[in-house]
Parts: structure tokens; C-alpha cells; sequence
């Protein structure tokens, strides 16, 4: 029953919005329109995103921390970082830390001062973490995903956090270690962007990563979580049928909906 609710958060807000009742939530993860792609199909393109100053017309500036963690920050002024280890810092505390807790580099029990909310993947108490937070302009909200571990599987381990600003959806799959049930892709929606682990590993293998790429069809996937070239590489020609590698200067990059790279996978510096 809870899953089941958790699926029709989405749907009833999307109503609601028809109806006149806008929420707070800057988008529903459903499709939206996209610019054509200008830049064509064929070989990596290296290029360069200007890290400049936010407007308010819905432009999002995303930071590849390093890892598996991205400072997201909203056209409000809002931010967040994920996979938030207490290591990785921005210079001015978050307004959001998301964090899951099948490795030690991806949670810490030792939050800066300042931040806010402290959203954890997992459910100390062993059951489900359930979140869903609206601060200004940026809403967060969990899937809840199992981990592999020794001796079995620990279930409802593992979240993938959904961002939800300026009509852009943001998921981030934390360590997820299997494909997604039907289920899952019902609570997920429609997803702009993909911040997708590509170690192979640590997670699961790289054609099973692959597979759930497939399964939730993002307009942008971002790798994370990878430890050499080699290993990206490989990644990306499991896509790359699909999605077009483009690799950026800079390790911060301003995304919009209506500009977003269609069917690109977009290499940021750092892993």
C-alpha cells in the first residue's frame, strides 16, 4: 500500500496542477519538451559549459563533487549535495545532504553546521526511508531501492533521490545494485537526468547498469562512481547506441529543460 501511494504522488500532483492547485514542487517528472540536438550525431565532442551566474528562468547548475557526489543548485538559490560523505564539501553548507550507507565514502554520521535536512537512503530502524521535501524552489524524494550484502540482501538499503526543479527531474541512483521492478519506474516517473554509479563493481556490472539506463530512458546520463578510463570506456560503449558521449572542461555545467543535450551521456571531470 505504501509503495502504491508513493506511485500516485506524481500523478495526483500533476492533477492537482491541471485543476489550478499548483504545489510548491518546480516539476512532476513527466515528459517535457526538449530543444532538437544541434549537435548532431558521430564522434566524442569535447566542449566546454560556462559555470556562469543563475538567472531566474530555470537554468540548474550541477557540480560533479567528485565520486559519487553532485552540489545541485536551483535558479532560488537552494541547494543540495548527494551521496553526501562529510569528505566532499562545498565551501557554503547545503540546504539538502542526501546519503546512502552501503559504503562509508557515500554517508557520514558528522553533518556540517548549517545543514538543514539530512535525508538518509536507508531506515536506521530497518524499514523504509520515505522522504519528501520541498525547500523554496528544489523538492526531493526517494525510491526506495535493496543492497547486496554478506549473508543475503538487505532490503528498502539503498535510495535514488529524485530532484525536482525548474521542470527538470534529477535522479541519482545512489548504490543500487539490481535492475528496477515495474514498481520502481512508477515511483521514479519521467527522468530528465541520470547520475548513473559505472564501476562495474562495487555496484553491479556495467551491462546490468546498462539496463536500467534503458529501463528509465533519461534524456542525459551523467556518469559517477568509476575508478579508471578504462572503466568509463567501457561504459559508455554499453550506451552508446543510445547516447552520444560529449565530454565537458569543467566540472560544473548549467542545465535547462529546454536546452538539455538529447540522448547524450556527458562525461564531467573528476570520478
Amino acid at each position: 500500500m505504501v509503495r502504491w501511494l508513493r506511485s500516485m504522488a506524481a500523478p495526483l500532483a500533476a492533477a492537482a496542477a491541471a485543476l489550478g492547485m499548483a504545489t510548491a514542487a518546480a516539476a512532476n517528472c513527466f515528459p517535457v519538451a526538449h530543444a532538437p540536438d544541434a549537435l548532431g550525431q558521430g564522434l566524442p565532442v569535447p566542449i566546454a559549459f560556462e559555470p556562469a551566474a543563475l538567472p531566474a528562468d530555470g537554468e540548474v547548475r550541477l557540480t560533479f563533487l567528485g565520486h559519487s557526489s553532485f552540489l545541485i543548485e536551483t535558479p532560488g538559490g537552494v541547494s543540495a549535495i548527494t551521496d553526501y560523505n562529510g569528505t566532499v564539501r562545498a565551501e557554503v553548507p547545503p540546504d539538502i545532504v542526501t546519503m546512502n550507507n552501503a559504503h562509508s565514502t557515500h554517508y557520514t554520521d558528522f553533518v556540517q553546521p548549517g545543514v538543514e535536512h539530512i535525508l538518509r537512503g536507508w531506515d536506521p530502524n530497518g524499514g523504509m526511508a520515505v522522504h519528501d521535501v520541498t525547500v523554496g524552489d528544489l523538492h526531493v524524494r526517494n525510491v526506495p531501492t535493496n543492497v547486496r550484502e554478506f549473508g543475503g540482501t538487505r532490503y528498502n538499503g539503498n535510495s535514488i533521490f529524485v530532484f525536482e526543479i525548474a521542470d527538470l527531474c534529477i535522479a541519482h541512483l545512489g548504490h543500487l545494485h539490481h535492475t528496477l521492478t515495474d514498481v520502481h519506474l512508477g515511483e521514479l516517473g519521467y527522468i530528465d537526468v541520470l547520475l548513473v554509479p559505472a564501476d562495474g563493481s562495487y555496484t553491479m556490472a556495467q551491462e546490468l547498469m546498462a539496463e536500467v539506463v534503458r529501463q528509465i530512458g533519461p534524456t542525459l546520463v551523467i556518469p559517477m562512481h568509476y575508478f579508471s578510463p578504462q572503466t568509463l570506456a567501457r561504459f559508455i560503449q554499453l550506451i552508446q547506441d543510445s547516447y552520444q558521449p560529449l565530454y565537458s572542461d569543467t566540472a560544473t555545467v548549467t542545465l535547462s529543460s529546454l536546452k538539455l543535450p538529447y540522448h547524450k551521456i556527458l562525461v564531467l571531470p573528476g570520478s
